[in-house]
């Protein structure tokens, strides 16, 4: 078997790094294949395993390796606190395209529309996997595979389909764009079929998704505050789907 180093320098250009124990216990959960994985503490690694991930510990002891600090920290744009990195193969395109397009859906796509904040996006990711929403779409420059989106995301692109698109590829279904102009979300339905769109964290939907909505809905908001985060608006209507009736009402 060849080193670690040149199996990460083989994997670099087109891998997917995994940032950190967590991004790489939930790669492994969801099925990723993973051709490199270091730590700084091996024994230390797999102590956390056993305590916090039982389900891969046999997985992680089989693919990690032990390098020095300074090796890891070259690696990775900033070292994490728990001293692991991996590289991942990235989900084919075409596999998450036929996802996507599958009906009928039994959870919505979250749809990121111009996102320009990598934190907010990865943090999306994390949340709609947790829902088990069928995928996550963004529109725009902003790539979701950014390794600072998959940080955010702790690994959680393998749970669900990432993909970036352009507003007339969005997946079939209807459209429900969060604007503040909107019908209140408490007196909606949101089917399993649903596409939520949600605009960028400083101006907004785009003309262009907002002209293509079915329905446009607002989040209850005290009077003169000016707006939530992304990733709480996203979390609000998916716990609103889910409680009213979405996948059974239950994530």
């Amino acid at each position: 078997m060849t080193d670690p180093l040149t199996r990460w320098r083989a994997h670099a250009d087109a891998g997917v790094l995994l940032d950190g124990f967590h991004a790489l216990k939930h790669a492994l959960r969801f099925g990723a294949e993973v051709p490199v994985a270091v730590t700084t503490d091996r024994a230390a690694t797999l102590v956390l395993a056993e305590e916090l991930a039982g389900d891969v510990r046999d997985a992680l002891d089989a693919l990690l390796t032990q390098v020095p600090a300074e090796t890891y920290a070259s690696l990775v744009p900033r070292p994490h606190p728990t001293g692991v990195a991996a590289l991942a193969v990235r989900p084919s395109r075409t596999a998450n395209l036929r996802t996507l397009a599958r009906t009928p859906r039994t959870a919505p796509v979250v749809v990121l529309d111009n996102p320009r904040n990598l934190g907010n996006a990865g943090a999306v990711i994390r949340l709609a996997a947790g829902f088990g929403a069928t995928g996550v779409v963004t529109t725009g420059t902003l790539d979701p595979w950014h390794p600072t989106v998959v940080r955010g995301g702790a690994g959680l692109h393998f749970a669900t389909a990432v993909e970036r698109l352009g507003v007339d590829e969005l997946p079939t279904g209807p459209l429900f764009a969060l604007d503040p102009e909107g019908m209140d979300i408490r007196g909606t339905e949101l089917p399993d079929d649903a596409v939520l769109a949600f605009g960028s964290e400083r101006s907004g939907l785009s003309a262009e998704l907002r002209a293509r909505a079915d329905h446009l809905l607002a989040l209850p908001m005290r009077p003169q505050v000016s707006s939530y985060n992304l990733a709480t608006s996203v979390a609000m209507t998916l716990y609103h789907w889910s409680a009213t009736g979405g996948a059974h009402g239950a994530p």
